[in-house]
């Protein structure tokens, strides 16, 4: 039941996939950017690999939600970058989603709504119950809490990397700050969230 239960947390918080399928065109585009300098063909060249991998979860039949939105994300750093002509600014966007996403972490907390329970609470079966459960409550707080860090971290690592116009390591901080740093919060998530039983649904 919790392998169940696991997979279902870890899809509904973003998919490893989907992840992976983000991050492996903004590696293509550093290394073709340090290669060519040419923006404009290495954004071609992302977006083009971010189009490929969504193919490739289609022909496999993977769940393409979080593929999708990762395509998006990339079509739309692309754009961004191309607009401005700057390189560095293929990661602005990221940095946008970052300081959104640690707000609306940070609000739903402070007003005792942790955004990790309002999305899990129905996939798990408790619904909103598990706001009249101390602990269960508890433990969605610091579920919350641990995504909030992520966020936080990759802004304080990434901002002034961002301002400094340090491409290559604000390229590298995106990269082991995505992956690695998501799965860490996954795992976190994971372990917090097991360690107290599901609130009963009505």
């Amino acid at each position: 039941m919790q392998e169940e239960e696991k997979a279902k947390v870890v899809t509904a918080l973003g998919g490893k996939k989907g992840i992976i399928d983000s991050t492996i065109p903004s590696l293509i585009f550093l290394l073709t950017y340090n290669i060519t300098h040419n923006l404009k063909a290495c954004l071609y060249i992302s977006i083009a690999t971010a189009a490929l991998l969504m193919i490739w979860r289609l022909i496999k039949r993977d769940t393409l939600t979080h593929s999708i939105s990762g395509f998006i994300g990339i079509a739309f750093c692309g754009w961004f970058a191309w607009k401005t002509g700057e390189a560095k600014d293929y990661y602005a966007p990221s940095l946008w989603k970052n300081s959104a996403f640690a707000l609306v972490y940070l609000i739903s907390i402070l007003i005792k709504w942790p955004l990790i329970g309002v999305l899990l609470g129905p996939i798990l079966g408790e619904n909103l119950n598990w706001r009249k459960n101390p602990a269960r409550m508890a433990a969605y707080k610091k579920a919350t809490w641990i995504w909030f860090a992520l966020f936080a971290i990759r802004l304080v690592v990434q901002y002034p990397l961002f301002k400094a116009n340090q491409l290559n390591a604000l390229g590298i901080a995106n990269i082991f700050l995505g992956f690695p740093l998501y799965l860490a919060t996954l795992w976190g998530t994971w372990i917090v969230i097991r360690s107290v039983p599901t609130a009963k649904a009505d």
